[in-house]
């Protein structure tokens, strides 16, 4: 799911208090008229934005190098990017946003580092950086940089807007900006997306508002990093493709890119509720909001090896079925992020209801996985830390054991594929004198913090990142009324643990400003909100927020029928079926299931080489990494499953699952269980 962008959620908002905006206009005029027509918001909303971008670039062309500096958190915004760092697995970066206080909007080019390890923040300044807007995409590449396009500026007031259609390569290292000049590109636009695929950083949807009316767009753009050139591929007009929209889901995929959901609004038809001279009913037109639920997926076909370096590739766009499991009820602006094979989505707000004040909202602070291969959505629920298990006193020597004959099996199945030619290096035959473990010891660990049991406040437009496993939610709006408050706050969460919810820091949500003249044309709405402020003890800055202690219940599991599972094609693709691969146990953390199964993922990598698929010459320790890899992809593809089987077993009383034959014999017994 993806952002639900603002120029919408403001035009949703002047609906939702349509019928208020008569009674505080007439109060503006007669107010401005008492003033002598002094209107406090004219200099505002008439501001030159173009004259205001160049004194942002005067202001930046005062720093002389790129600085780095140890600084407090980021102030409260929505709209920005929040990024796990290509280049440290242990920092993450954040760049941009705005902030809507009710009366002004300020927007930011302000860019993050955070150090995990060491929990701190620091501030980039640079003679060189893009300049300050809210709702642009950034993504990585396969080289390791990160690319930024678009986004959008507006006057204070928002009377006016400014879409931006430059595009940035940031150097995750050395925290460096260089804007990538090109002859033609994708237009100017905001709440699009971006993922990458090979060479290319591909773009699609987002769109375009004028103040007067918004436009959304459904293009697609590819970027090719070698050859420094953008690509628009033209399809036939018979094509099935998207429609145009923003705010989606866009995850990279092997074979190309994947697509689910969305935001837009489309004219529609309503009753004006008065009738003509004929008797006939009028109408009027409205623009209707609509949350996409469908998914597509975009296959990129790479230029043969031998077409001259300017060929672009071909696309075509593929629609998939509906994802089983799909979150009920639809939802908009829910925070998304790829991890693993799978789109991670926090939170969404769904308009559940139209009256004569508007649209209420609902908002949510659940947690989905969707499994791009299988396409299915997976809720994700927090768990009380288990009990460390007992382990035996001579369990590391017995791994150690069964590793050197794993070594040994493998050693020899390397010699007789070196003797029929298909392992071309000389020193594969050599056995290391350890074979070093390809899981990397848990040396750096999470500074430690307040854990929660229960989810962050509902909220919508969140931002996440992932970085070694764990998910990281950045700030957020919530909406009571007409007030809009943004969270000033991040948490982080275990992905594969699921144990609580990390409080990395978190500051008081400030109160909604507004305007003078809103202030006094709802002062009967400020007193009804505030009885119910001192109703709820559980407040804070006018925002009610979860209890603290205890574990919320997710509430009944969706009964939804299964349907077959839709696979992708890919070349390696194992029918669900038939699948002997390797699977992981209940309570079977990644490394203990790589420890039980390293032998069989060695097979099926040789296995593959004695097939002649294509793979470059690896030595035994590169041959060991690729299983782990393999192992790893199946550890997280079925990690949703096995979830749910723990959870079963735990409430039946099983606390862990053992074979008996991977347990030391000395260790057994009847007395040794008592």
């Amino acid at each position: 799911m993806g952002k639900k962008d603002k120029k919408s959620k403001t035009a949703e908002q002047k609906a939702r208090v349509a019928a208020k905006q008569e009674k505080k206009a007439t109060q503006k005029e007669k107010k401005g008229k008492s003033k002598g027509g002094v209107a406090a918001d004219s200099d505002a909303d008439d501001l030159d934005l173009e004259a205001v971008r160049q004194e942002y670039e005067q202001q930046q062309a005062q720093f002389l190098k790129v600085t780095e500096s140890p600084c407090e958190p980021p102030s409260a915004r929505a709209s920005a990017t929040l990024i796990g760092s290509p280049s440290n697995a242990r920092e993450f970066l954040l760049f941009g946003g705005e902030y809507f206080n009710g009366a002004l909007a300020t927007f930011y080019n302000d860019l993050f580092i955070y150090l995990i390890d060491k929990d701190e923040w620091r501030k980039v300044t640079s003679p060189n950086s893009p300049l300050p807007r809210s709702g642009h995409a950034w993504t990585r590449s396969i080289a390791g940089d990160i690319y930024l396009f678009g986004g959008e500026f507006s006057s204070p007031k928002q009377g006016t807007f400014y879409h931006y259609n430059d595009f940035w390569k940031l150097d995750p290292a050395t925290r460096e900006w260089t804007r990538i000049e090109s002859k033609r590109g994708p237009p100017a636009r905001s709440g699009h997306r971006m993922t990458f695929f090979k060479r290319y950083v591909v773009l699609f949807g987002g769109f375009q508002d004028t103040s007067q009316q918004t436009k959304y767009l459904q293009d697609i753009w590819l970027y090719d990093t070698h050859a420094f050139a953008w690509y628009n591929p033209v399809l036939p007009p018979a094509t099935q493709k998207p429609d145009p929209r923003s705010s989606f889901s866009f995850h990279p995929h092997e074979a190309g890119a994947v697509l689910y959901g969305g935001y837009s609004r489309v004219k529609a038809t309503a009753i004006a509720g008065k009738q003509t001279k004929g008797g006939g009913q009028a109408t009027r037109s409205v623009l209707k909001p609509v949350v996409h639920q469908d998914t597509w997926f975009l296959r990129i076909i790479q230029p043969a090896v031998d077409a001259p370096a300017s060929t672009p590739p071909s696309i075509r766009w593929e629609r998939r079925k509906k994802p089983v499991n799909s979150p009920n009820p639809t939802r908009a602006g829910a925070g998304q992020v790829y991890h693993k094979g799978r789109g991670i989505a926090f939170g969404g707000v769904h308009d559940v209801e139209e009256n004569e004040e508007g649209i209420d909202s609902e908002f949510f602070d659940t947690l989905f996985a969707w499994n791009i291969e299988r396409n299915r959505f997976f809720q994700l629920t927090l768990r009380r830390p288990r009990a460390a298990a007992k382990k035996q006193v001579n369990e590391r020597s017995a791994r150690k054991g069964r590793g050197k004959l794993d070594e040994e099996d493998l050693l020899r199945n390397l010699a007789a594929l070196e003797a029929k030619g298909s392992v071309e290096r000389e020193d594969a035959l050599m056995a290391p004198a350890g074979l070093e473990d390809p899981l990397p010891e848990d040396v750096s660990v999470m500074p430690m913090k307040t854990t929660h049991f229960t989810m962050p406040h509902p909220r919508f437009n969140a931002q996440l990142a992932v970085q070694d496993d764990v998910l990281y939610i950045f700030g957020g709006t919530y909406e009571h009324g007409d007030r809009e408050y943004t969270f000033d706050e991040m948490w982080a969460i275990d992905l594969g643990k699921l144990d609580g919810v990390q409080e990395i820091y978190k500051r008081e949500v400030e109160n909604w400003v507004g305007s003078e003249d809103e202030s006094s044309a709802t002062g009967s709405e400020d007193e009804e909100y505030s009885d119910e402020e001192k109703e709820d003890p559980q407040t804070s800055g006018g925002v009610p927020l979860p209890a603290d202690e205890g574990y919320a219940d997710p509430g009944p599991k969706d009964n939804t029928t299964v349907e077959p599972l839709e696979v992708l094609d890919t070349e390696d693709t194992v029918g669900a079926v038939a699948d002997t691969r390797p699977h992981p146990r209940p309570f079977e953390s990644l490394r203990e299931f790589f420890a039980r199964t390293s032998t069989g993922w060695q097979d099926i990598v040789l296995d593959h080489m004695r097939k002649g698929e294509p793979s470059p010459s690896q030595s035994i320790k590169e041959l060991r990494k690729v299983a782990f890899n393999h192992a790893e992809t199946m550890w997280w593809d079925c990690r949703e499953e096995i979830t749910a089987l723990e959870d079963e077993q735990e409430e039946a009383g099983i606390g862990e699952v053992v074979n008996i034959a991977d347990r030391n014999h000395d260790a057994g017994g009847a007395g040794r269980r008592r």
